[in-house]
């Protein structure tokens, strides 16, 4: 036996002053005289957390009477029970092992009930050597070998539990549980070992809350962060202090499921309970759909095991000793046939240690606390055991842990329905489908979050979409005609390739409105980048395309204009291909912008989250709005171009502004797409009505296509921009010349007028003179004037030496008068003017 001092270092007490005989004796029927005794100390709670002894110490005592009345089992042996009430505390049953080990009888085994009690137990025995049995402990520090080197127990371990919750979270799809826990080892250690699978089974644990008393704050805690599926760790009396706060909390309900250990008394809820304030009505509301999850510990078929009993035959005798007792209300019940198991077990392997330590020269009653060797049979005979109970197949584990199915029990109603059985060592669920849910179904284990995409209008884009159409075939219009009349001189003169090229380009911006809108709801998201690409393509070329051929000429007339005279005359014949050349650097030089671009800093999908919205009606579910961005790390691109370009005026003003204002509005989708698409539909409008309708307007109001036209067919061909440009100065030449003519003219006409009066007066001067002349000299009268006096001013040609003068006579005089007053040339003086 252990020194005093070991014993007083270990359990720290006094031994007591003066010695207490057990609360009960063993019930047992006259056996012989030459039976000899061997001694079980029990300790069974019989008030307390957990109260089992109330039916676990008469199915024990049951045990006894048949296997001390059977002459196959120990028949030269009887078995006594020697048992305290240690109302399951630690702190009491200290006292009661002291009696039990130091005081006669020496007690061959120990058999402890609850877990607490058990793991003191356990602790203690093998100082003495002794071998410690229990009934009802779960707790899985029980299963360390190490510490309880001689511990064994026909309840299973409470870690058995946690393979059945695992599965049943995995077949409700929960992936977040939480726990509240009362502070003690066992359920401490169960709740490890729950954390560690359900960690391998990608659950987490969001929450854990602990108590030791009261719950209150704990259950506080639950509800205040959302807890939704909760696993509860506590005896059955903490269990109703729990029940209570959560009826107080309202966590019960459609929206939470309990999961809850399942060997309290089947009416738990229903016993009074000074240390409550909460009545049955509310008890049994806040219960209602909970979940338990308990060892199988009634063998569900109909066979006779080592007792010669069924389950069914075991439950009647029970009942019988229980003196009409309700099961509901007596503590223990449910572990009774494991109670009564521990015993079978007990002397079944008793009864094989026999022989083995015939042959070594010991025998059981030899049994001592110093005594290693029979401790040592005892030990391997319980290791070995394997026979069918009451409770099913007993058998132990390598740490002396009962290996057992789960029992699967949902509260409906106010009462318990068996819904599953799971068996963890076959991995095999046996689901009988008659669950039932105060909501539609399994609650979600937290809030759902719904995810929804955020899309563009439809009524919005179809709107844009028909003014991107019309502004396209508006392009195609004024294509077609600078096409149709580019023979025409007015459009030559207005460079008609590079206003082919704003049509195109504008054609092309137009057309990337429509991938601009295009999102989610109309094509799958793997295809979202392509439409990217082409958002980034379509704008960046046709902007390029558009204004950098506007820009072009706008460049030239710029430089024309501002440079010296000398370098006018130069630039004034300016050669076509300078133009083209100058709008292909500008393309290229976009198009390998664009490359770079899409190697260096690839378009990629961005999902941008936004806050949380609760819907109308349900109060469970949030929506998670989300909207799709084409992004790169380094440039946004919401304009698809480079930032190189220099456009004209109105564009130019459009896109600085919508520039910033479209980065802004990038989270509202359609405030964004409309700003972006109108953006592009105006700076095109205003583009192509500026550039191609007043043209239009000029060919169609004058008819300058119908003549230029006409003037083609009749000389077969057209005249390249140099001969325009002589014919042109030709014009100017010969405006300049009619006006010189008309001056002439006029002066002609001044110089006549004063030569008929000088005539007229010179005539009423000498009428005499001309008579006596016309009576002295019969000749014929002359007409002529005097040569001197008709001599024309100075400049103007002789008419005496050119026989085409108009001046040769009166006659001729009006003749050419008449033909200059009507501003016209002859056709033989057009050469001349252009000379």
């Amino acid at each position: 036996m252990p020194s005093s001092t070991h014993t007083h270092a270990l359990f720290h007490i006094v031994p007591p002053q003066s010695y207490k005989p057990p609360l009960f004796f063993p019930h047992s029927l006259p056996l012989s005289r030459c039976k000899k005794k061997l001694y079980i100390g029990a300790l069974f709670p019989m008030s307390g957390g957990w109260p089992g002894g109330q039916a676990c110490l008469p199915s024990a005592q049951m045990a006894l009477d048949l296997v001390n009345n059977r002459t196959d089992i120990l028949p030269d042996y009887e078995l006594e029970l020697i048992y305290y009430d240690s109302m399951c505390d630690p702190g009491e049953s200290t006292k009661l092992l002291y009696d039990l080990l130091y005081t006669e009888p020496i007690k061959t085994v120990l058999m402890p009930g609850c877990s607490s009690v058990s793991t003191l137990v356990a602790e203690a025995a093998r100082m003495w050597n002794l071998i410690v049995l229990s009934y009802g402990s779960s707790s899985p520090a029980l299963s360390n070998r190490d510490r309880f080197p001689t511990f064994f127990r026909t309840h299973p371990s409470a870690t058995l539990h946690n393979p059945t919750r695992v599965r049943l979270f995995q077949k409700w799809k929960w992936t977040k549980i939480a726990t509240i826990q009362q502070t003690t080892e066992v359920f401490t250690s169960t709740l490890d070992d729950l954390e560690q699978r359900v960690k391998e089974a990608g659950i987490e644990i969001s929450v854990r809350q602990s108590f030791l008393t009261d719950p209150a704050v704990a259950v506080k805690n639950l509800k205040r962060q959302d807890a939704r599926i909760i696993v509860g760790l506590f005896y059955e009396t903490e269990a109703r202090k729990v029940f209570c706060e959560v009826f107080k909390e309202k966590l019960y309900g459609k929206k939470y499921v309990w999961f809850l250990i399942g060997w309290y008394a089947d009416n738990w809820f229903k016993i009074k309970d000074p240390s409550i304030n909460c009545t049955i009505e509310n008890m049994t509301e806040a219960v209602e759909g909970h979940v338990t999850t308990e060892i199988v510990m009634l063998n569900p078929e109909t066979v006779r095991g080592a007792s010669n009993l069924t389950s069914q035959e075991f439950l009647g005798a029970l009942m019988t000793r229980l003196g009409g007792k309700n099961p509901e209300e007596t503590g223990g019940f449910q572990e009774a046939p494991l109670a009564y198991d521990a015993i079978w077990a007990l002397a079944l392997a008793l009864n094989k240690t026999v022989a083995p330590l015939k042959a070594k020269g010991h025998r059981l009653e030899d049994f001592n606390y110093n005594n290693h060797d029979i401790t040592a049979e005892i030990y391997r005979a319980l290791n070995t055991s394997s026979f069918e109970g009451v409770s099913g197949h007993v058998v132990f584990d390598a740490q002396g842990s009962r290996m057992a199915m789960t029992l699967i029990e949902q509260l409906q109603g106010g009462s318990y329905k068996k819904i599953g059985y799971y068996d963890s060592s076959q991995k095999n669920l046996s689901w009988f489908g008659n669950d039932v849910w105060i909501g539609a179904g399994p609650p979600a284990d937290s809030t759902i979050v719904i995810e929804e995409f955020r899309y563009v209008s439809q009524k919005l884009f179809a709107a844009v979409s028909v003014f991107a159409g019309l502004g396209i075939l508006l392009g195609i219009v004024c294509l077609t005609f600078n096409i149709y009349n580019s023979n025409v001189r007015y459009i030559q003169n207005s460079q008609p390739y590079l206003n082919n090229m704003t049509a195109v380009g504008c054609m092309m911006a137009l057309a990337a409105v429509f991938p601009l809108g295009i999102d989610g709801h109309h094509i799958h998201r793997s295809q979202f980048t392509v439409v990217c690409q082409f958002r980034l393509w379509l704008l960046g070329l046709g902007f390029s395309l558009a204004y950098g051929s506007m820009f072009t000429k706008i460049w030239w007339v710029h430089n024309l204009f501002t440079k010296k005279e000398e370098k006018k005359e130069k630039r004034k014949h300016l050669e076509p291909w300078k133009l083209y050349a100058t709008v292909g650097v500008l393309l290229a030089i976009d198009v390998l912008s664009l490359i770079v671009w899409q190697i260096v800093d690839p378009l990629h999908i961005t999902v941008e989250k936004f806050t949380k919205e609760a819907p109308k009606g349900d109060l469970d579910v949030l929506i998670q709005p989300l909207l799709e961005h084409c992004t790169s790390e380094k440039m946004n691109t919401w304009l698809g171009s480079p930032p190189h370009l220099v456009f004209p005026s109105h564009p130019c003003v459009l896109c600085m502004i919508t520039a910033p204002v479209t980065m802004i509005l990038s989270s509202q989708q359609d405030a964004s797409f409309a700003f972006a698409a109108l953006a592009i539909v105006f700076s095109v409008y205003i583009t192509l009505v500026v550039l191609f309708v007043p043209k239009m307007r000029r060919l169609i109001t004058r008819g300058e296509w119908q003549s230029e036209q006409q003037d083609t067919l009749k000389t077969g061909s057209s005249t390249n921009n140099n001969d325009e440009e002589k014919s042109r100065q030709l014009e100017r030449e010969n405006r300049e010349l009619q006006k010189i003519i008309q001056e002439k003219e006029q002066r002609v006409s001044e110089l006549r007028h004063q030569l008929v009066e000088r005539q007229a007066l010179r005539n009423r001067r000498t009428p005499s003179s001309v008579t006596n002349q016309n009576h002295s000299n019969p000749s014929p009268p002359s007409s002529q004037a005097d040569p001197t006096s008709l001599l024309p001013p100075p400049g103007y040609p002789n008419p005496a030496l050119d026989n085409h003068s108009p001046f040769t006579n009166s006659s001729n005089l009006y003749q050419a008068d008449s033909k200059m007053s009507r501003n016209h040339c002859h056709n033989s003086q057009i050469p001349l003017l252009y000379k």
